[in-house]
């Protein structure tokens, strides 16, 4: 049987007397993609700063390949490979594009190395793919900063995947997107997944639908309920937080 690659076992977070996650236990496999939804307050962001080392929990475990996360500091537990992209995608956005990639690709990770050191060929060949993978080779030279908000996001996630973590951690990449890039970010996600651990935190039930992923529904910061979308969406307790009221 395989092993979990993430597990959160029992964790809560407690601020001032106030619990943002309570008794949570979630268990992520090698390969999987997972969609976290819930209502505001549900504890969605506090779940991903435990995992990241931002937040420590009051009490439980978070063990990532069978080791402990707790107590290490962000960087490292983003060195042994877990990834996160922020709801605003963070990109340097007066350096071009392909820069950008450069960077993230880098194995220099102190300021000096990645201003000055060039980068290896294996990483400027990984930098190529990705442009052509993203679909912003014909915007390599471009700035970061004059790219849409679309075009943002896939740079965020296209620069995080340059880094080459087992597990990526996706806070709303969809937010502000038009139809046509909710879509094509869709895509994108779901072909990240298997060579990837991916974890989509979003709000936007029709891209929940489009990921076709088991969904975990997080309320008060525990788990409410599992499952695909469409049993999940049928749930009364589901309908019941999110709409005030049970279906008839």
């Amino acid at each position: 049987m395989t092993e979990p690659l993430l597990e959160l076992d029992d964790v809560s977070v407690s601020f001032d007397g106030f619990y943002a996650l309570t008794d949570l236990s979630i268990r992520l496999m090698p390969g999987e993609l997972r969609s976290i939804i819930g209502p505001n307050g549900a504890g969605k962001t506090t779940f991903l700063d435990v995992i990241t080392g931002k937040v420590r929990p009051s009490k439980g475990s978070v063990n990532f390949r069978g080791q402990s996360l707790l107590g290490l500091s962000e960087q490292k537990i983003s060195r042994k490979g877990i990834g996160r992209k922020f709801q605003t995608p963070r990109v340097f956005e007066n350096l071009d594009v392909i820069r950008n990639l450069e960077l993230a690709a880098s194995p220099h990770k102190n300021p000096f190395g990645l201003l000055y050191d060039k980068i290896p060929v294996a990483a400027k060949d990984d930098v190529q793919r990705l442009l052509n993978y993203i679909g912003l080779e014909p915007f390599a030279r471009t700035k970061a900063g004059k790219l849409s908000h679309g075009q943002k996001q896939w740079l965020a996630i296209a620069m995080l995947v340059a880094q080459s973590p087992q597990v990526l951690l996706l806070d709303e990449p969809v937010a502000g997107l038009t139809d046509e890039e909710t879509s094509r970010t869709a895509d994108l996600i779901k072909s990240l997944a298997g060579q990837h651990t991916v974890v989509v935190i979003e709000h936007d039930m029709e891209f929940i639908r489009d990921l076709n992923a088991p969904v975990t529904v997080l309320h008060q910061g525990s788990v409410l309920t599992e499952g695909r979308i469409e049993d999940v969406k049928n749930d009364p307790k589901v309908i019941e937080v999110y709409l005030g009221q049970a279906k008839d």
